[in-house]
């Protein structure tokens, strides 16, 4: 499949867009922020090659639509979304690549859901419970800023907070990188990120004892130039929790749309060199 498909799928409280391309064993892609189905075209291009991509926009984002608004959107409430789609396309475990809050979400998933996961390669989660106290404690009150910035009416604040949070960095990047486009879709998905998915973000906690019971399906990985900032330096304490050693990737918190050949490049490397075993004839 070499073009890309789009369909929607009901599931409770919400209508799901999500899209299709590639050939090869099932992908899911899973974007960070604000990120839509688009935001990991950049890598999706190369991956579509050695996999068949899923990719959605999260409910309240772009195409997906909330059908019960009143319910409160917690990180679960996602990865209930992602198991009722894996559910309708496959009955397969699925690769799962998931960056920023998709990688948190992918680590939920996988906790809940750990039959249909084949492997995990978490991007930077920002999960901050396995920091120590002082360095938890500044992560919240960062957090806290961001949404108090946005609450008080100010996007552009709140935005720049975010950025400096999470490192950003859009110069160091490779010549034909191209950048998302700010346009109104993205000024509301950001307002709902902020509203809605940031503060599941940082009250999110999981079981310690449960994580560990799936640690050999987690893969970690971090940026090669985001080394300071909050979401490597969580998964650093997730790796030493588990005991586990991180894959740098190309770029910082965002690498994968600053560097989106080399950063697809080594993570098709990395999924397809894993001893589980591939059927190349999977899915096309």
């Amino acid at each position: 499949m070499n073009t890309t498909t789009s369909y929607f799928l009901e599931v409770p409280g919400a209508r799901l867009h999500y899209e299709i391309t590639g050939k090869g064993p099932w992908l899911l892609l899973l974007q960070g922020g604000d990120g839509d189905a688009d935001g990991t075209k950049g890598i999706a291009g190369s991956l579509k090659e050695h996999f068949t991509i899923i990719s959605y926009d999260r409910r309240g984002l772009s195409q997906s639509s909330l059908t019960s608004p009143s319910e409160e959107l917690t990180l679960r409430v996602h990865t209930d979304d992602i198991h009722h789609l894996l559910l309708h396309l496959t009955t397969e475990p699925v690769y799962i690549f998931g960056t920023s809050i998709g990688a948190l979400l992918g680590i939920d998933f996988l906790v809940r859901y750990p039959q249909q996961v084949r492997l995990l390669v978490a991007h930077e989660p920002p999960l901050t419970q396995f920091l120590d106290k002082t360095a938890a404690i500044k992560a919240a009150e960062q957090q806290e800023e961001i949404e108090n910035a946005f609450q008080q009416g100010s996007i552009a604040e709140a935005m720049q907070k975010f950025v400096a949070l999470a490192g950003l960095n859009f110069k160091d990047k490779e010549p034909d990188a191209e950048f998302p486009m700010p346009t109104p879709q993205r000024t509301a998905n950001l307002a709902f990120f902020l509203q809605n998915d940031a503060p599941s973000v940082r009250k999110y906690r999981l079981n310690p004892v449960e994580l560990q019971q799936v640690a050999d399906k987690i893969f970690l990985a971090a940026g090669a130039t985001s080394g300071e900032n909050l979401a490597h330096q969580c998964t650093i304490s997730i790796a030493e929790f588990l005991k586990k050693e991180i894959t740098i990737f190309p770029g910082g918190h965002n690498g994968f749309i600053t560097h989106p050949k080399a950063f697809a490049m080594l993570l098709a490397t990395f999924l397809l060199s894993k001893p589980l075993g591939i059927d190349t004839n999977a899915n096309g």
